[in-house]
């Protein structure tokens, strides 16, 4: 029998694809999806991570909650009474203390005036830092570094001794004689927001200043080739282009300064004259060991945490609802 094919032309009977699937007659292997091997890598190579933060998390949160359900004094901690469960008692006693709303009010102003300041203040460095040559970069980079490498509690230490009434420079400089900014209630919610936002701007610095590094320089000249002033690029290119930047560090500085600690109960001497200068963190310290309302404490410590998750997340989704990429 004579074949009807073409002089080389070829069978497509033994034809295959690249990826193993067959021809018309469909007689090999079909090869798998790329997209469902490169899903599920990054989460086997996240895996080991994963598994020692939700140790390290998950079980301290599990225990944060569930105190936070009973009636957990010194008593229960010394055996000497039995723990009883409130419930959301120990929740509904908070919502109904007016300090408590108080104390939420002044370290949500607090944290959102260090968050701003923080950023200003970093980004404008980090333009800086662009700006400058290499030796005054190194010396800035270093001072800075120093300063975020500080403990917390040796910072508001100097802070207190640079702002003393007696013998700090700050007054003498000021011509302000022997005033006392820690009596002050705004006076001392400003010196501890100075404290903050030097231990905070460096890494705000080195983040926005390894973005803007990442940024064609082709961009920038054609910016400036186009009269746009430094004001104008920055919040016409660079700020766009760092937007994913942007959104880490001012994430990190939310919860960093609203969670803020050492530098309120050093400074203010645990949260001022008759608690003036309270915050959530201080309060919760003074609820539970202060007072043995550990249950308290621990209510209070649920809040902040639901607190932080709700600003992050609402944050997130606007940022989605924008378009971009994180």
């Amino acid at each position: 029998m004579t074949s009807l094919m073409k002089p080389g032309a070829p069978d497509r009977r033994r034809v295959r694809t690249h990826g193993g699937t067959a021809g018309p007659r469909g007689g090999g292997r079909t090869a798998p999806h790329p997209r469902r091997k490169s899903s599920r890598a990054p989460w086997l190579y996240l895996a080991p991570a994963l598994v020692v933060l939700g140790g390290l998390l998950a079980y301290p949160i599990y225990q944060l909650g569930l105190i936070s359900l009973f009636h957990y004094t010194q008593a229960q901690v010394s055996g000497g009474e039995p723990t009883t469960f409130e419930g959301f008692g120990n929740y509904a006693r908070l919502f109904g203390d007016e300090q408590f709303w108080q104390v939420l009010l002044a370290t949500v102003v607090f944290a959102a005036a260090c968050v701003l300041c923080t950023l200003t203040v970093g980004c404008a460095l980090a333009v800086l830092l662009t700006r400058v040559r290499a030796v005054p970069r190194l010396a800035l980079m270093l001072a800075a570094l120093g300063a975020w490498a500080t403990p917390a509690i040796t910072g508001s230490t100097v802070w207190l001794l640079l702002f003393d009434a007696d013998f700090g420079p700050v007054n003498r400089l000021l011509g302000l004689g022997d005033h006392a900014w820690t009596y002050g209630r705004f006076s001392a919610f400003f010196l501890v927001l100075l404290e903050v936002v030097w231990c905070s701007f460096p890494f705000v610095m080195v983040t926005v200043y390894a973005g803007i590094r990442a940024v064609p320089s082709e961009v920038l000249e054609a910016a400036s080739l186009d009269g746009a002033s430094q004001w104008r690029i920055w919040r016409s290119v660079l700020a766009p282009m760092l937007r994913p930047i942007l959104v880490v560090v001012t994430i990190q500085s939310v919860i960093w300064d609203f969670k803020v600690f050492t530098q309120i109960y050093v400074m203010t001497g645990g949260g001022g004259i008759a608690g003036q200068n309270l915050v959530l963190n201080v309060y919760a310290y003074q609820q539970a060991f202060a007072s043995s309302q550990y249950s308290l404490g621990a209510a209070i410590g649920v809040v902040m945490l639901l607190i932080l998750l709700a600003v992050t997340l609402v944050y997130l989704r606007l940022l989605r609802r924008q378009g971009e990429e994180l």
